[in-house]
C-alpha cells in the first residue's frame, strides 16, 4: 500500500448524517433550548448540548427540517463584536401546534400554542358552566378543532388545565369544589375520548391549573432560573399552589401535593368547603376580597376581574384598602408557613395574589419576612407572574412534553 490516504470523497451528505447519528439523542434536549430560549444562538447551543459545532449544527437541522424551529445563516453581527457572528435559533412560527384548554369555575378557553409558549389563536370562551364535565370539554374541544380547520394547522396532541387535584395514575378529577362536578370524575380519559373524537391527534392530558401555570412560568416567564419554583395563585375561586424542582413539577407520590389551598390561616374564619375553617382557599381569593369589602358580587363579569378592579380602580374608596390589607396578611401568613417547609428560591403569584402584591409589596414581603425562618435571614424573591394565560400556556407544555422528549418519534409515529 502507498500509505496515501484514500481519494474518494465521503460527501457531504454521509458527514452531515454521520453527525446527525451522532446527536440523534440531543435533539429532544436542543428542541427544549430552543423551545425555553435558553439557546438563541446555535453557539450556545453547542455550549449547552457539550458537543462540536458541526454536531449542533447537524441537530439544528435536523429540527429545521422536522419543522420545529428555524436556523437564521444571516444575523447581524453585534456592535463591536468579532468573528463570524453564531446562527440564531427560533421556533418555527409556521410549525406544529397543540390544543390547549382550559375550564375554570366561570367558564372555559381553547386556544392552539406553538412552541415556545407562544398563543396562535383562540377561541371565544363560554361563561357557563355545566355539571357534566362530558358536554363542557365537548364544548372546548370542538371549540378548538374549529380553530384547527380555521387555520389549518397540524396538532400535535391535547392538554387540559382544570381547577381540581388531578389525582394519577387515572386522572381522576378528586375536588373540583367549584364546578358542581361530580367527586373523582376522570377527566382524563373523557377529555382524551373527546379530542379522539372531533378527529384529532396526538396523546391528551389533564392536570391541575396551577400546577401547570407553575410549568409556565418556569419555562417562559417569571420562573425562569429558579431552582425551587413556589407558586401561589387564586384565579376565580379558591386558591392553589405548585412547586416545581429543578425544572419538573412536584405532584407527590399521587399527583396530589401541594394542596395551598387548604392551609389555615384564620381559625375564627369563614367555613371552607374542605370541611374546616379560615383555609386560605376561602379567606384570600376575589370572594373573599369582595366581601371583606362590602361589595355584592355581580353576574356581569368575573369574580377575578371584579376584584382586580376594585383593587385597580377604588383602592382608596371606604373598606377596600382595609381588605385588601387583610387578604395581604393571610396570604402572607400562608406563604410564610410554606417558606419553612419547602425552602424555595423565589415565589411567585398569580391571579388575584398577583394584584395583591402590586398593591402593596412592602407589606407582603413584611408579613412573609416576620414569619418564616428563612425570611429574617434574607428574605425569599415574592414575584408577580409575567404570563396572562399561563395555565393555559401550561395545559400546552403537557402535549408538547412527548415532542420535547424525542422529536423524530413523536412526529413520525402520528
Amino acid at each position: 500500500m502507498s500509505g496515501k490516504a484514500d481519494p474518494r470523497p465521503t460527501g457531504e451528505g454521509t458527514t452531515s448524517r454521520t453527525r446527525l447519528d451522532r446527536g440523534r439523542g440531543a435533539l429532544g434536549p436542543a428542541l427544549e433550548l430552543v423551545h425555553t430560549g435558553r439557546a438563541p444562538t446555535r453557539a450556545v447551543l453547542t455550549a449547552e448540548l457539550g458537543v462540536t459545532r458541526a454536531t449542533a449544527g447537524a441537530v439544528a437541522a435536523e429540527l429545521e427540517a422536522l419543522g420545529l424551529i428555524r436556523v437564521d445563516a444571516r444575523p447581524a453581527a453585534a456592535a463591536g463584536s468579532q468573528g463570524r457572528p453564531s446562527h440564531r435559533l427560533e421556533v418555527a412560527e409556521d410549525g406544529p401546534v397543540v390544543l390547549a384548554a382550559q375550564v375554570h369555575a366561570d367558564g372555559f378557553r381553547a386556544a392552539l400554542v406553538g412552541l415556545g409558549g407562544r398563543i396562535v389563536a383562540t377561541a371565544p370562551g363560554s361563561e357557563t358552566i355545566d355539571a357534566d364535565p362530558a358536554k363542557v370539554l365537548g364544548s372546548v374541544v370542538e371549540a378548538g378543532a374549529e380553530l384547527l380547520r380555521t387555520t389549518g394547522r397540524r396538532c400535535v396532541g391535547a392538554g387540559l388545565a382544570v381547577p381540581s387535584a388531578v389525582a394519577e395514575p387515572d386522572g381522576l378529577a378528586l375536588n373540583p369544589l367549584h364546578l358542581a362536578w361530580p367527586v373523582g370524575a376522570p377527566v382524563r380519559r373523557i377529555f382524551a375520548e373527546c379530542v379522539r373524537d372531533a378527529g384529532i391527534t396526538g396523546p391528551a392530558f389533564a392536570a391541575n391549573d396551577v400546577n401547570l401555570a407553575a410549568l409556565a412560568e418556569h419555562r417562559h416567564g417569571a420562573g425562569r432560573g429558579a431552582r425551587d419554583l413556589l407558586c401561589v395563585a387564586t384565579g376565580h375561586r379558591g386558591v392553589g399552589g405548585a412547586l416545581v424542582l429543578d425544572g419538573r413539577l412536584h405532584t407527590g407520590s399521587s399527583g396530589l401535593a401541594l394542596e395551598v389551598g387548604h392551609l389555615t390561616v384564620n381559625p375564627e374564619g369563614r367555613p371552607c368547603h374542605c370541611g374546616g375553617r379560615g383555609c386560605l382557599d376561602v379567606e384570600a381569593d376575589p370572594l373573599a376580597l369582595l366581601t371583606a369589602a362590602g361589595r355584592e358580587p355581580g353576574p356581569e363579569v368575573s369574580l377575578l376581574q371584579q376584584a382586580n378592579e376594585l383593587i385597580r380602580h377604588h383602592y382608596d374608596a371606604p373598606g377596600v384598602r382595609g381588605a385588601v390589607e387583610a387578604l395581604i396578611d393571610r396570604l402572607g401568613l400562608g406563604l410564610a408557613g410554606l417558606v419553612n417547609i419547602l425552602n424555595p428560591d423565589r415565589i411567585i403569584l398569580g391571579g388575584l395574589h398577583r394584584t395583591l402584591l402590586d398593591a402593596d409589596p412592602e407589606r407582603l414581603r413584611a408579613v412573609v419576612a416576620d414569619r418564616s425562618l428563612w425570611g429574617q435571614s434574607g428574605g425569599v424573591p415574592i414575584l408577580a407572574c409575567t404570563l396572562d394565560h399561563n395555565s393555559l400556556v401550561g395545559a400546552a407544555e403537557l402535549a408538547w412534553q412527548p415532542v420535547l422528549d424525542d422529536p423524530l418519534r413523536a412526529l413520525t409515529h402520528q
